[in-house]
């Protein structure tokens, strides 16, 4: 269902992002083809779209749009930057204005390719093909101050492109990427500390692979989609498992070629990719992990026209899959969600388990009776994935100790013999 009305922006948009905010609310980024293709961001308040800040605030043309929020509930972008000679310049939203963190344009020549990300300690981080260094790999952090290079720049063996960011949950930085010395083929490094180093084989994927899109699960390991030319384009998802890399599914799982894939984790930990889907006119698919075979996540070409720049994100408040795009029809911004009482393919709702007192300060009970008899596992994160909390009991129902977490919403996830269920709760300072 649409979120909201269809093309609601009041230009043509590209490259648009989608975020949550720590408390669920859904944030579109987009050049914003109304005000002479600057960035614009908005968010939707329950009934309508509207701006975050002005519209066009980046001071000239932004490409390459990334965007991601921090540990703090903060807004930040990444763009290339065309008033700067198309450097990066990243801005934050500080609840009045967009202002520049750091200098802006801060790379030493042009920045292509962007990726945002925030590192455990609540550091903005930025991947790019720099330009400085013969179009490879660039990772740059914000210590405060200033940015500076994460490792040494240029650190890829050849020249990048399709330059996806990605933490684990142990927190360290991950890069994957088209890798041009390797016949366009899937690399993904990883920074040890000191330096820059490969996580598996470079070029492990069997062809060419476009729109490199990375993300990890909840036991880190790191999972990686692309359109695999050595299936047509048609849709391929990988993971690490800790010696190679392994097909997750069927490789080309999609009818046809899958362009601008974005891969996501639901909070039961199964792993989404939405597309524009050549197969169904260019209109948006989601498929997911149904046990070891790809599925739709309902119908095949959902969105009404075409849909391009299409990205999943995954809402902290009800767990449900959204999708944003560029519209085909209007050339305008268009979210919508999956809207059904299970988002996964086979997980529950929280209806079934009962998690009270929800805003907590000091004990949480999680009450499970309806749906085991026992062997229950329950796993506990926080919004970006770190492990909080995980055990495994007999009994039906838990109190946890919750007085030391920090503040913000938690995810819950319960796994029986058989099914998967999923909650969620807000630790404040204050219980109602």
């Amino acid at each position: 269902m649409n979120v909201g009305n269809t093309g609601f922006s009041a230009g043509y948009t590209n490259y648009i992002k989608l975020a949550f905010s720590p408390i669920g609310e859904p944030f579109v980024a987009f050049q914003d083809g109304y005000c002479s293709m600057q960035a614009s961001v908005m968010k939707f308040n329950g009934t309508t779209w509207v701006n975050v800040g002005d519209t066009g605030f980046s001071p000239g043309r932004a490409e390459y749009l990334s965007f991601a929020f921090s540990p703090s509930g903060e807004p930040y972008l990444a763009y290339q930057d065309w008033s700067y000679g198309f450097k990066a310049t990243v801005m934050k939203f500080n609840g009045n204005n967009w202002i520049n963190v750091g200098n802006p344009a801060f790379t030493e020549d042009v920045a292509a390719s962007l990726s945002l990300a925030f590192g455990p300690s609540g550091d903005p981080v930025v991947a790019f093909a720099d330009n400085a260094d013969s179009t490879k790999i660039s990772v740059m952090n914000f210590d405060g101050t200033n940015w500076i290079y994460m490792g040494a720049a240029g650190f890829s063996a050849g020249p990048v492109w399709y330059v996806s960011l990605a933490f684990s949950p142990s927190g360290e930085p991950h890069v994957a990427y088209q890798d041009w010395i390797n016949d366009s083929k899937a690399t993904v490094m990883k920074f040890d500390g000191t330096s820059w180093v490969n996580v598996g084989d470079p070029g492990f994927s069997t062809g060419q692979a476009n729109g490199t899109s990375l993300a990890f699960s909840s036991s880190g390991q790191p999972y990686i989609a692309f359109a695999d030319f050595s299936f047509s384009g048609k849709l391929t998802v990988m993971k690490y498992d800790g010696t190679g890399w392994l097909n997750v599914g069927n490789a080309g799982c999609s009818e046809g070629f899958a362009s601008y894939t974005s891969l996501a984790f639901s909070p039961s930990d199964q792993p989404y990719v939405a597309y524009s889907d050549v197969a169904n006119s260019q209109k948006a698919s989601v498929m997911g992990l149904n046990g070891t075979q790809w599925a739709y996540l309902g119908i095949a070409g959902f969105s009404l026209a075409q849909a391009f720049n299409t990205n999943i994100a995954f809402s902290p408040a009800d767990g449900h899959a959204y999708v944003a795009y560029d519209d085909g029809a209007t050339a305008k911004a268009t979210v919508m969600k999956y809207d059904s009482v299970s988002t996964d393919l086979n997980e529950k709702t929280q209806s079934q388990i009962s998690i009270f007192p929800n805003p907590v300060s000091d004990k949480l009970t999680i009450d499970f009776t309806n749906i085991s008899a026992g062997n229950t596992s329950i796993k506990i994160t926080d919004m970006r994935g770190v492990k909080i909390f995980e055990g495994q009991f007999n009994e039906s129902k838990i109190t946890l100790i919750t007085r030391n977490y920090p503040l913000g919403m938690y995810l819950v996830k319960l796994k029986t013999y058989n099914s998967v269920y999923f909650g969620k709760f807000c630790k404040t300072n204050n219980e109602n």
